[in-house]
């Protein structure tokens, strides 16, 4: 009914840069929030950053003048640059949109099937 797929991740060297990208597909009525998670083994998934319908946006204090968040509505996507990466930021990345479908009359959370980013040397 509705798919979100990511790309963009990878294997980069500290200091180096990724372009994650969540395009979501179906039969999509709205998309309200968009957002990524991340999740290491043996930890909870955490929020990363997301952006709400109007533009505004969150980051986690972590990511916060590395890492920006955007949107482009008119293709269902949402994307996440990240810059000067370091060992700390690699995680399985999840994206993540609360999507109302023309079959319901509310929305629900759904999930990407998460990419890989690597930080390494």
């Amino acid at each position: 009914q509705v798919q979100l797929v990511e790309s963009g991740g990878g294997l980069v060297q500290p200091g180096g840069s990724l372009r994650l990208s969540c395009a979501a597909s179906g039969s999509i009525f709205t998309i309200n929030t968009m957002g990524w998670y991340r999740q290491v083994p043996g930890k909870q998934r955490e929020l990363v950053a997301r952006i709400f319908s109007g533009g505004g946006t969150n980051y986690v204090d972590s990511v916060k003048g590395r890492f920006t968040i955007s949107r482009d509505n008119a293709k269902n996507t949402v994307y996440l640059q990240m810059n000067s990466l370091n060992p700390e930021d690699t995680a399985v990345y999840y994206c993540n949109a609360f999507i109302r479908t023309h079959s319901s009359s509310f929305g629900d959370y759904y999930w990407g099937q998460g990419t890989q980013v690597t930080v390494s040397s």
